[in-house]
């Protein structure tokens, strides 16, 4: 991620997702298995976006989620090899050991989100050794965050959540709506603007981005970055034009 979608700077970063299942790009609606739309292979939509001028990668392995191990590591060493632009990678991590491993392979963040709510001191581990290097992923339905590949409510709500990892070092909060993700119906800015007023690390949104205006409404709901994928498979708008729009101020 660039200095200025991790909170150093004001400008505001429009992310790519290139989302793995069985080793292809996939969006899943709301997160369910057997909803998903397939486009294809992983290192070329990586290098599609790149050419398209994302500065960062939004990696996620689907099954990893699921699962609860890693099960597209070979799509995503290939991702990782070809492009030349910071990663965000999330799915299947479970230590800090895993973590590091991933750190040292290239990736530039790891993102963890069932790990740290079982586990909230494992934010910590891996920050000690690697500043900055952690974002915290809190995905929400009906207001209370949810792990196991969306499956499972774990009885806290994003804001608690979000200032307890912001205490333990995480650099960046990722929250995702759940309850708005994959439909392209809108996003909810309401629970963005809650989070980014109880934190001061930077909040990235996703879930729910069909427009141009929802990617202004984020922005000016006080996230840092947005993660869009269905949008921008489906062509309702260039990356380009995203980011535009928001440089724009419009």
């Amino acid at each position: 991620m660039t200095d200025d979608a991790s909170g150093e700077g004001e400008s505001f970063e429009v992310i790519p997702a290139v989302d793995i299942q069985d080793g292809e790009v996939v969006q899943l609606v709301q997160g369910e298995r057997g909803t998903e739309k397939t486009y294809g292979d992983p290192v070329a939509a990586a290098r599609r976006w790149i050419d398209a001028g994302a500065e960062t990668l939004h990696l996620v392995d689907l099954d990893g989620a699921f699962e609860g191990e890693r099960g597209n590591a070979g799509a995503i060493d290939a991702v990782i090899d070809a492009v030349d632009v910071p990663t965000q990678l999330g799915g299947g991590i479970r230590t800090a050991e895993d973590a590091i491993d991933l750190l040292e392979r290239g990736v530039d963040r790891v993102i963890l989100g069932t790990a740290a709510v079982e586990r909230p001191e494992i934010v910590a581990e891996i920050s000690e050794d690697r500043p900055d290097s952690v974002v915290v992923s809190l995905d929400a339905k009906d207001g209370e965050v949810v792990v196991e590949g969306w499956t499972e409510g774990a009885g806290i709500s994003p804001v608690e959540a979000a200032r307890r990892y912001a205490d333990l070092g995480a650099a960046a909060i990722l929250f995702t709506n759940v309850d708005v993700e994959g439909r392209l119906e809108g996003v909810a800015t309401e629970p963005v603007r809650e989070l980014v007023d109880a934190t001061d690390i930077p909040v990235i949104a996703s879930g729910g981005v069909a427009t141009l205006a929802d990617v202004r409404a984020l922005k000016d709901a006080g996230a840092a970055a947005v993660v869009v994928g269905s949008a921008l498979y489906e062509g309702n708008f260039t990356l380009a034009e995203a980011q535009a729009t928001v440089d724009a101020g419009e």
